[in-house]
């Protein structure tokens, strides 16, 4: 019985691989970094750089990958991208680890 449930209750190899990759994106300290940073708000790559005390290029490229899984997106304000947590889902996902972590 626990074998069929657990099939009836499995997801789809799809849904298990886009999941696999959303924790092992988050699970890089730098885009771990990224993540908490925009908790409070839209930042810009400068502003990342800056914090993390890394390259406006490195940063860039953290970001793409992080907006590849839709774990932030971005606007333009003239020639400067602003980013910003796609949804509310993300900070909850990373409040829940931390939380664990502290308890």
């Amino acid at each position: 019985n626990r074998v069929a449930r657990a099939r009836r209750e499995a997801i789809s190899g799809r849904e298990l691989d886009r999941l696999a990759a959303i924790h092992k994106a988050l699970s890089d300290q730098t885009r771990l970094k990224i993540v908490m940073a925009l908790k409070s708000g839209e930042m810009c790559v400068c502003d990342l750089a800056a914090l993390l005390q890394i390259s406006e290029s490195a940063v860039s490229h953290q970001l793409r990958r992080l907006r590849d899984l839709a774990l932030v997106k971005n606007r333009r304000d003239g020639q400067v991208l602003y980013y910003s947590l796609d949804d509310t889902h993300i900070e909850e996902l990373i409040q829940v680890g931390l939380d664990h972590v502290r308890e």
